[in-house]
């Protein structure tokens, strides 16, 4: 062992080294070069038990989509006597994503009671509850009636609580509300699973009907077409045509935005808040962070009137 080595947790560490490493990962991740950068944090944690690099570590791999090992890494920091409260906030988030959203509650719970004031651990709390509240939320969905076939009310049907309930979570309250809307569109919403796509689908096969048969005609397509006509009058098409790729944004944003079919600028600002809120793993966090990206490109999300 050299002059310059110190003996860390149990790990030799040159703290000349370990800065280098650092300083080269905080160069490869500011270039785009993901995985460089997790290279660089790998040999510097080999070096040393600093917590902190072995958080960067497990965000970096959490953001590129290994999930496990991230979870592995956040556990590690968060087991001891003074865990790592980013961790805990992070490792909560990807509880939320499992649907463990007790296990959430109880790490945000740990930041909160240490740091009352801790933003982002009060943030993602509200998701979490949100995503509770779904979970249980009994209370039937009113909705307005109507003579037409397609204009009855979705509470009129035999559906589970769980279904309704998701179903007014997507602001579909009517029979053709319902039918313009896709199987994938249903299924990428937070908490509908393949239990609650049978039963639709079965209510609507007994009527001789069918999930997206309201899309044959103009439906929600010509709705979105005319939308996006409207933002042609007053944004540059060039800005609208651009890909999402443009936003750089987080894995789970782009993830959100893959299940809903959104590939342009355009087509990002045609949506509303509540249709983005809707999508499973999309919390708070991703609809400021979509904001703030389209704000810099002078576009905003569709505002209800």
């Amino acid at each position: 062992m050299s002059g310059l080595d110190t003996v860390i947790g149990g790990k030799t560490a040159n703290p000349e080294a370990v800065k280098k490493h650092l300083a080269e990962a905080d160069r490869l991740e500011k270039a785009r070069d993901r995985d460089g950068a997790v290279r660089e944090l790998r040999a510097a944690r080999e070096l040393s038990d600093d917590a902190n690099i072995t958080f960067k570590l497990a965000y970096l791999l959490d953001l590129g989509g290994e999930e496990n090992e991230a979870v592995a890494l956040y556990t590690e920091i968060t087991s001891g006597k003074k865990p790592h409260l980013n961790a805990l906030v992070n490792l909560a988030v990807i509880c939320e994503d499992r649907g463990e959203f007790l296990r959430a509650e109880r790490l945000l719970t740990q930041v909160v009671d240490t740091d009352p004031n801790h933003t982002r651990a009060r943030l993602f709390m509200k998701d979490v509850v949100a995503s509770k509240d779904m979970e249980v939320d009994s209370e039937p969905t009113g909705a307005l009636l109507g003579n037409a076939v397609l204009d009855t009310p979705v509470t009129d049907f035999e559906l589970s609580v769980r279904a309704r309930n998701c179903l007014k979570k997507m602001q579909i309250r009517t029979l053709g509300d319902l039918l313009k809307i896709t199987e994938a569109e249903l299924l990428s919403y937070k908490n509908f699973g393949e239990q609650s796509l049978v039963e639709i689908k079965g209510m609507l096969a007994s009527k001789g009907l069918r999930l997206g048969q309201g899309l044959e005609g103009q439906g929600r397509v010509g709705v979105r077409k005319e939308i996006l006509d409207e933002l042609k009058a007053s944004v540059p098409e060039n800005i609208l045509n651009k890909p999402i790729s443009a936003l750089d944004l987080s894995v789970r944003a782009r993830k959100a935005l893959q299940l809903l079919n959104i590939s342009t600028l355009g087509e990002l600002a045609s949506r509303t808040e509540a249709e983005l809120m809707g999508v499973k793993n999309f919390g708070a966090t991703s609809l400021h962070e979509i904001r703030d990206r389209l704000t810099q490109h002078g576009l905003s999300l569709r505002q209800l009137s």
